[in-house]
């Protein structure tokens, strides 16, 4: 896999076979994509399917269930998310504001999220393995990241604790419009910045780890587009 700059954007490279890995979200450990459940803690999406529902969900990519932002920041932020997808022809940026009193991971849910989300606003050429979503608990003033595994080989764990590390100030505030500019500023410059480098070292990203075997189905069913047969339920 590879990135290329093309126009104003940067775009995926198709050339290459997609990383066959991802991150269990309930142990962190790096698990075939293929595989039905976690061979380290035994995590599958039918455990968070229990908690938040096991269907579609039918959401834009800012959704602001815990109403924290006002009409000119949900603008304001909305233009920013439209401007990410101009600039990653293939990505898309969606950010949850929530208040969660009984919540047992925000990763898990940013995982559930992504997975079962179906954004209204993001073309059907961008398929969720390509989604990267800030999820805000806005009660808790802590945040999470989830991204496709389309991603892997561009972000880690790293950067994007670098990118919540720079908005935290900003939550702790509750200067919530802020914390996700920095953050959206944060991973553009780091998927800028791998972009450059794998076009001049694209070896150093054509190994793909594939230690763990899959199985039959996918954990994480990524949507690639919103198909009106299936029925969605509403955030």
């Amino acid at each position: 896999m590879d990135w290329e700059q093309s126009g104003s954007g940067y775009s995926l490279d198709h050339g290459q076979s997609k990383p066959e890995l991802m991150k269990c979200p309930r142990c962190v450990q790096r698990i075939h994509r293929m595989a039905r459940q976690c061979p380290h803690c035994g995590f599958a999406i039918g455990d968070v399917d229990q908690v938040f529902g096991g269907e579609d969900v039918r959401l834009g990519t800012l959704t602001d269930a815990a109403g924290v932002l006002r009409k000119s920041e949900r603008v304001s932020v909305r233009r920013m998310l439209r401007r990410f997808q101009s600039r990653f022809p293939q990505l898309f940026f969606a950010i949850y504001f929530g208040t969660f009193k009984e919540l047992p991971s925000l990763r898990q849910f940013g995982f559930w999220l992504l997975n079962r989300g179906a954004f209204d606003d993001v073309d059907v050429s961008r398929p969720n393995e390509g989604g990267i979503l800030l999820c805000v608990d806005a009660g808790g003033k802590s945040a999470g990241i989830t991204f496709g595994y389309g991603l892997h080989p561009f972000l880690d764990e790293e950067s994007t604790f670098r990118a919540l590390s720079a908005a935290h100030p900003y939550l702790l505030q509750g200067q919530w419009a802020k914390a996700s500019e920095v953050v959206v500023r944060k991973i553009s410059k780091t998927l800028i910045r791998q972009s450059r480098r794998a076009h001049r070292h694209p070896e150093d990203f054509e190994s793909i780890d594939r230690e763990v075997e899959g199985t039959s189905e996918i954990l994480g069913r990524l949507r690639a587009n919103h198909r009106s047969s299936q029925k969605k339920t509403q955030i």
